[in-house]
């Protein structure tokens, strides 16, 4: 956290060294003395100091210099620093003056020369004054600041990103904060330039997309290496239990990410069924403590990045990225999980990060407050998201299309569901529409066949997930549903033969290129489990030691 500066100003250079030199000698340890020799030269540092959003705890300025005198100044500086402690220097000839300052410029307090011995007539003045102002002075938060509008989908998004990686951000509503249009103009900007990031370095980012964002947050976006032992595409559980265990065993372990750790279980706002921890944990927790403890272990991240194609060059798989560079390596495990079906009902785009949130988009729960939401779906996700909404919202409205949640939600949330008092079920249930000008307003459901129009401040949606493997249908055998095939599961499929070069069968989590694997959700017949993802990271760490023994 900065120092509060103190300023003191005077056009006498010994009495500018005197004064200087005590406020140094009793105050340094808690706050920074800049000077001036002149009111124009610190009318000049305040703006600047106002512009770098420095804190100003005190200036005290000489009554008498040329070109703008002590009291015009601290009346100017009241317009920028508001909350500043403001004190005239003066003589006894001026202590009128200086009186009728106060009542008039609203001056704190005036001093007279000289204030020797200070300890007698300068300190306890000047440390009730300070006391005063630190009574009501609120640090500024000194990480980096979000200016957007609330319903705009890049704000969503940026904020999604940034909670997804658990950077520290404060949120600044442009409509309803009103902090926020001083703050932007004092940056030189318009509200057509939002959303606007700005650093904790100073930099400021005007719309800027994931990787601008993830480039001054410091992450990386590029391999180091020409050559790695195993690469795992994906940072879910599955992926990150991989990078633990390569990584552990001594396997050059390079992890690439396209979004944010703990894939969907990173969104889950708490997981109470995963084992070793009894009261639970969010899934961003969890995803960061494995990141953190693989990176320990050696494991080498990008993110964001991602890949869009794989092939085979003398053995060796040749990754290539969104950006055109490419990374060479002797195995791969592909853990690229699944991602959730979009709701195809009228109005759904216009409204999809603005109202619409696909997962649990623990971002925006707190601005539900009070609020009607509703989730679409049965899984556990839609439970978890249910449990966590209700702590905000003022109603949560749950919609399954079958009787009851028995069928697909563990035992323990349909308990939790059941007494919680504003989480109301609604079976037989279907959102047929949207509404909304600028944001979600209404949804339009068919409960047991009869159209009802409901006013809803947001709607979740949870209805099942598709495998994130499109740009891997060229080069691994994928079933129907675009899950990757692996193991025993590739024998009965007619392409298997044309496209297996060994002797032996695949391993039990082998896709049919050789020394590429597969694990987690994307890959067909996994369970949907956190448990189980993580069992088929660390197992795939296995069969890639053993192909590379071959």
């Amino acid at each position: 956290m900065k120092k509060p500066i103190l300023l003191v100003v005077d056009d006498d250079p010994q009495v500018l060294n005197a004064i200087d030199r005590d406020l140094r000698t009793e105050f340094r340890r808690d706050y920074r003395v800049l000077r001036a020799s002149s009111g124009e030269q610190a009318l000049s540092t305040l703006h600047e100091l106002k512009t770098r959003e420095e804190p100003l705890a005190l200036i005290l300025a000489d009554q008498r210099m040329p070109g703008m005198e002590g009291v015009e100044l601290l009346e100017q500086a009241r317009s920028l620093f508001p909350d500043a402690k403001r004190v005239l220097l003066t003589a006894y000839a001026d202590t009128e003056a200086a009186i009728r300052a106060i009542n008039n410029a609203r001056l704190d307090h005036y001093l007279m020369k000289p204030w020797d011995p200070p300890e007698t007539l300068l300190y306890p003045t000047l440390h009730d004054l300070l006391a005063a102002w630190q009574a009501q002075y609120q640090p500024q938060f000194d990480g980096l600041r979000l200016i957007g509008f609330q319903w705009s989908p890049l704000s969503h998004e940026l904020k999604d990103f940034l909670s997804g990686y658990l950077v520290g951000y404060q949120w600044f509503d442009f409509e309803s904060n009103p902090a926020a249009a001083p703050l932007l103009a004092s940056k030189g900007y318009q509200p057509a330039d939002l959303p606007l990031v700005i650093c904790a370095d100073g930099s400021i980012l005007a719309k800027p997309d994931k990787t601008l964002l993830a480039r001054h947050i410091g992450l990386p976006l590029t391999a180091t290496q020409e050559l790695y032992d195993v690469v795992v595409i994906g940072a879910g559980p599955s992926g990150l239990a991989a990078a633990v265990y390569g990584a552990s065993e001594g396997l050059k372990t390079l992890v690439v990410e396209r979004q944010s750790p703990g894939g969907q279980a990173g969104t889950s706002s708490r997981i109470e069924n995963y084992l070793g921890f009894p009261t639970g944990l969010s899934g961003a927790e969890l995803a960061h403590r494995a990141w953190t403890q693989a990176i320990r272990l050696g494991a080498e991240f990008v993110a964001p990045q991602e890949v869009t194609n794989l092939c085979v060059q003398d053995g060796y798989k040749v990754l290539t990225m969104a950006d055109g560079t490419e990374v060479r390596t002797k195995a791969v495990v592909l853990t690229m999980g699944v991602s959730y079906r979009t709701l195809d009902v009228p109005g759904i785009d216009q409204l999809t990060g603005a109202g619409v949130y696909y997962g649990a988009a623990r971002t925006e729960a707190r601005s539900c407050d009070q609020q009607d939401v509703y989730i679409v779906g049965g899984g556990n996700s839609a439970g978890q998201a249910a449990m966590y909404l209700a702590t905000y919202a003022r109603r949560v409205v749950i919609l399954i299309r079958g009787e009851s949640l028995a069928a697909s939600m563990s035992a323990y949330l349909i308990e939790q569901i059941r007494t919680t008092p504003n989480i109301e079920l609604l079976p037989f249930s279907q959102v047929t529409a949207v509404r909304g000008e600028q944001h979600l307003e209404e949804v339009v459901l068919s409960v047991s066949g009869q159209e009802e129009v409901r006013s809803a401040r947001a709607l979740f949606v949870f209805i099942g997930a598709k495998p994130s493997t499109e740009w891997v249908h060229s080069s691994v055998l994928c079933d129907a549903k675009g899950f990757v095939l692996t193991g025993r599961d590739l024998l009965p499929d007619a392409r298997f033969a044309a496209l297996w070069q060994r002797k032996r069968e695949p391993f039990l989590l082998e896709t049919c290129l050789p020394g590429v694997f597969a694990a987690g959700d994307s890959r067909a017949g996994a369970m949907a489990r956190v448990a189980s993802a993580v069992g088929e990271g660390s197992m795939a760490i296995k069969f890639v030691h053993q192909y590379l023994d071959e």
